[in-house]
């Protein structure tokens, strides 16, 4: 089994056995606690289920950097050089999925008893599932960054960026909502209150900020955020006034 370095562990607010672990494959894992025998007959070692948008299994060049649940039990995967995804449990390829990138990088599929034809079957297979939500925007290249649901009810996804701003998604539907300066480097982490509706973020500054909802003047977004095609480039073209009163605009002070 190939050795994966981890950069992110979950667990399951309304289902505390389970926990997601993701680190420098494609791959989301999660594992069962309740499988783990004291007389030491266990499969603990082996995930119960694994989480990976089709199109990048079986690609080496991606790794997972956060991971989160919601109260819903939804799984919220970021990757780095790519978007944020989120699954459902319904979502899930299985416990025994394509062989992850690190361990086809070193064999072929011949020397591992599987042939090309095996590893597309099984990428169909997940086509046939029903597709991630997916949030893009913002840039996760240059270091490994948090992702996070934000709201009474986790209506909202959140994300630090290399280009030092908070970016905010409506959880249903995708849509960017807001885009906050929060540091002049990167941001790097973000953390939601758990009863209230305010945020926490830092980054490369040495201080941390604060975030509340409650700025008096309207909140401005990107209205046009140009992907480049190459991977992990995006720029931030211009500024418009944002008019939706049902969203939240932020004021901050730091720490």
């Amino acid at each position: 089994m190939p050795v994966i370095a981890l950069n992110a562990i979950a667990i399951d607010p309304r289902n505390p056995n389970l926990f997601a672990v993701a680190g420098s494959d494609e791959y989301t894992r999660l594992y069962d606690v309740r499988k783990y025998k004291w007389d030491g007959s266990t499969d603990f070692g082996q995930p119960t289920d694994y989480f990976c948008p089709s199109h990048l299994i079986g690609d080496d060049q991606v790794g997972i950097t956060g991971l989160a649940f919601s109260d819903q039990s939804e799984l919220l995967v970021s990757y780095n050089d790519e978007f944020i995804y989120l699954f459902t449990q319904d979502m899930g390829l299985g416990p025994n999925p394509v062989p992850s990138s690190p361990l086809s990088a070193c064999s072929e599929p011949s020397e591992m008893g599987l042939d090309h034809s095996a590893m597309s079957a099984s990428a169909m297979e997940a086509d046939e599932k029903a597709i991630p939500q997916v949030y893009k925007g913002h840039r996760n290249c240059e270091t490994v960054k948090g992702v996070s649901f934000f709201g009474p009810k986790s209506e909202y996804v959140v994300s630090g960026s290399d280009c030092g701003r908070i970016f905010i998604w409506k959880k249903k539907g995708g849509q960017l909502v807001r885009v906050m300066e929060a540091d002049k480097h990167v941001v790097n982490c973000i953390e939601s209150h758990p009863h209230t509706t305010v945020l926490a973020s830092s980054g490369i500054e040495r201080d941390f900020k604060i975030w509340t909802p409650k700025a008096i003047d309207k909140a401005t977004l990107p209205t046009n955020i140009e992907q480049i095609p190459k991977r992990g480039l995006f720029r931030l073209l211009s500024f418009a006034a944002f008019n939706e009163d049902d969203d939240y605009n932020f004021s901050w002070w730091w720490c």
